[in-house]
């Protein structure tokens, strides 16, 4: 029995990295670009980019996954995307929105002297943003990212509203079968893969130490 437990949730386990996974490789570089669409000095685009920010930010993710999953069908008579493709449409779209807010306070809280020499020196303004800003920012995104991302490993559990079977759903399953136990377990996943990334973000952020 304990094995083929143990079987089920790493089933689960696999859907909930590839989630995970998937997200922060499409959302991570949408959210930059989010982020240069909030700063943008043409005032209608930066303002459909915060409108769309705050709607996203200001929903609840379970409900945004119902909308995608959902919406398209109910309001077109659309084909219903794959449950899994849905989850992963809507994690990279809230997330990168997520992202983009850390994008921009931290490409903002770098001193506009610098971008200023840079142009004085001869630089273009894509040199001064690789060479001088972005280095900076990641250092003090460090922190804000890695609550992220651990939010992020949780927040997979929500798609189970879509009956896609991630960990969390894999253990529930067992409770019908007068088993609680195998929900401890899921707990432990959740805490290993939290602890490796609380470890991995700890030294990235001692790594970029060179910047104090």
């Amino acid at each position: 029995m304990l094995l083929s437990v143990s079987f089920t949730l790493l089933e689960g386990l696999v859907v909930t990295l590839e989630l995970f996974a998937l997200t922060l490789l499409f959302a991570l570089p949408l959210g930059l670009i989010i982020s240069f669409g909030s700063m943008s000095r043409w005032l209608p685009l930066r303002a459909v980019v915060k409108t769309i920010v705050w709607i996203v930010r200001g929903t609840p993710l379970m409900l945004q996954i119902m909308v995608v999953f959902f919406g398209p069908g109910l309001l077109f008579g659309l084909p219903l995307l794959p449950r899994f493709t849905a989850a992963v449409v809507t994690f990279v779209i809230n997330y990168a929105c997520y992202f983009s807010e850390i994008f921009r306070g931290g490409i903002q809280s770098v001193p506009r002297g610098q971008q200023e020499a840079g142009l004085v020196l001869g630089m273009t303004r894509s040199q001064i943003f690789f060479k001088v800003t972005l280095l900076q920012v990641i250092k003090r995104i460090v922190p804000p990212m890695g609550n992220e991302f651990i939010t992020l490993v949780k927040d997979t559990a929500l798609v189970r509203v879509i009956s896609v079977y991630e960990i969390t759903w894999m253990g529930e399953t067992y409770i019908k079968q007068g088993m609680i136990w195998p929900l401890f377990y899921t707990a432990v996943f959740y805490l290993l893969v939290n602890g490796i990334l609380t470890l991995l973000f700890g030294w990235f952020e001692r790594k970029m130490d060179y910047f104090k």
